[in-house]
């Protein structure tokens, strides 16, 4: 088996071929709506953290979006609870996901890579917990895919779990006050949940031309600087 994970392609293959099982499982079999989740976790009893948690990881590796079991974790375990929950929950997944990139993609990625690409993932790595924080904060590319793709840049595992935990913790507590309030749509904390999502989605993708433009070249000029 280690033989065989030596070959680039077949481990290439093997990413591709977990992110479309996971793909394939939702659109042949179904994706959990929010009132499965809800149900799913009010089943569980004493142990319904427990399973939410691992059950979000789990759904976060197959690369399934995170509104709707951090929505079912406001309704069922209220605001403060299910933000914790949800936070644990999606963390545990993305450390998942970061690692199995980086198992199956790192090297092949360093061996392809050209110098220009090499350049710019030295230089996240050197910016690791303030590159990840970044863009879990201005969540301009999906949170999954940013999971995998950052598994096979240069960023250390320890500094990307403690920014992806820090970073995702806004947009977690607004999905999760948005499904605890959803019972009630006219009241001041579903109105103020929907309110903070729009700003995100709106100020983010500003932001971060505002950062791009204000950071352009910044590779390469610290190359040439050093």
């Amino acid at each position: 088996m280690i033989r065989l994970l030596a070959s680039p392609k077949l481990r290439l293959t093997l990413l591709f071929g977990v992110l479309v099982a996971g793909a394939a499982a939702f659109y042949f079999l179904g994706a959990p709506s929010q009132e499965d989740a809800e149900r799913t976790i009010e089943d569980a009893g004493s142990l319904a953290p427990v399973v939410f948690v691992v059950g979000y990881a789990v759904l976060t590796v197959l690369m399934f979006p995170g509104i709707i079991p951090a929505a079912a974790s406001g309704a069922v375990f209220g605001v403060v609870a299910g933000t914790v929950f949800s936070v644990v929950g999606a963390t545990l997944g993305a450390i998942g996901a970061f690692l199995l990139g980086r198992k199956l993609g790192r090297k092949d990625v360093q061996r392809i890579a050209g110098r220009r690409i090499g350049r710019v993932d030295d230089w996240i790595g050197q910016r690791g917990f303030l590159a990840v924080l970044y863009a879990r904060l201005i969540p301009v590319l999906p949170f999954n895919l940013l999971n995998y793709g950052l598994g096979v840049t240069s960023v250390g595992t320890r500094e990307y779990a403690l920014a992806t935990l820090i970073g995702m913790i806004p947009g977690t507590f607004l999905h999760v006050a948005l499904g605890s309030t959803l019972g009630d749509p006219t009241s001041p904390e579903f109105i103020a949940a929907v309110g903070g999502l729009i700003a995100l989605g709106v100020l983010a993708p500003l932001i971060d031309r505002a950062v791009r433009r204000r950071g352009a070249g910044a590779p390469a000029e610290e190359e040439s600087a050093s």
